[in-house]
């Protein structure tokens, strides 16, 4: 966690990390015996202080667990041990801020370069990363003066900054000879791997609401032409940009979300905003196997069989 506006500032939380910094880790007892009480509860609860201000750290996760569990049961306080209270197990350290800094940069820059592949101004700030692009800047211009990564111009119409690994640029240069077939790709529209909303903007709809990356919602990209959009209920679909090209090769697709649904099946009953049994995009729908229902139209997948039913 970053740094918080406000740190505790009372004695206990300072005999802590004076103990803290002077032994190193500790177990709760020793704490306990170094700050002087007053009380197991008391010094537990300055322990949790200094976790959640991203100052000291544990080796286990069992404290964790075991707050968790009892607040969600109770608000009892905690049961008390000759070694202390079991929220206490293990050892409690201080997290070393120094150097810190560097290495959370160096850290957040990596995982970028490998969840993005081309790390732009656009894709940053679509990651809501604390400081923006210029907090990251220094480290990964750093790493291509080191060599690790590159710079270059590699997608059109964004900022000259943009650094890729180079694994990541020799598949984009694979990808300019477009194969027999197009590609067709389905993923949740908050998908890393998903640039629009976030690196490209959205294409502009005519009809229907709102686009954006939440949490529920896939897009079908037809390679790489965002086609369609499925709403996050999984009741609604708006056709993108390349829908009219694409719709023989992005409709299909959909069967991958009915697959992976619990019950098996998509349901759809809005199109563009408007209902699927009046709009022209319906016979395209049952042309992919969807059927007419009450409300809309349904695509309904199989299931599995289990093995012995089909020895049987």
């Amino acid at each position: 966690p970053t740094s918080p506006e406000e740190p505790p500032t009372e004695p206990i939380h300072d005999r802590i990390r004076e103990h803290l910094a002077g032994h190193g880790a500790s177990f709760f007892r020793d704490i306990f015996s170094a700050v002087a009480g007053p009380t197991d509860t008391a010094v537990l609860d300055a322990l949790w202080d200094l976790v959640w201000s991203g100052e000291i750290t544990n080796d286990t996760l069992t404290p964790l667990r075991l707050r968790l569990l009892r607040k969600a049961k109770s608000r009892r306080p905690p049961l008390l041990t000759r070694s202390g209270p079991p929220e206490a197990a293990g050892r409690w350290s201080s997290v070393q801020q120094a150097g810190m800094g560097t290495d959370r940069s160096h850290a957040l820059a990596l995982s970028l370069l490998e969840r993005h592949g081309v790390v732009t101004r656009e894709s940053v700030l679509g990651e809501n990363v604390s400081g923006g692009f210029a907090a990251i800047y220094p480290v990964l211009r750093a790493m291509e003066e080191a060599g690790k990564i590159r710079r270059g111009y590699f997608v059109e119409g964004l900022g000259a900054a943009q650094f890729a690994l180079p694994g990541a640029v020799d598949r984009l240069r694979a990808e300019r000879a477009p194969g027999d077939e197009p590609i067709v790709q389905v993923l949740a529209a908050a998908d890393p791997a998903n640039p629009y909303g976030a690196t490209l903007p959205w294409p502009r709809s005519a009809t229907g609401p709102k686009i954006q990356r939440v949490a529920g919602a896939y897009v079908v990209l037809v390679d790489g032409e965002p086609a369609l959009y499925v709403e996050r209920s999984r009741k609604g679909m708006i056709t993108l940009a390349a829908f009219e090209q694409y719709a023989p090769h992005a409709l299909p697709a959909l069967r991958r979300l009915a697959e992976n649904a619990t019950r098996r099946e998509l349901s759809i009953e809005r199109v563009d905003g408007e209902p699927v049994l009046s709009s022209p995009v319906r016979p395209l729908l049952e042309q992919a196997g969807f059927q007419r229902e009450y409300l809309g139209l349904t695509l309904r997948v199989p299931g599995l069989s289990h093995p012995q039913a089909r020895s049987a």
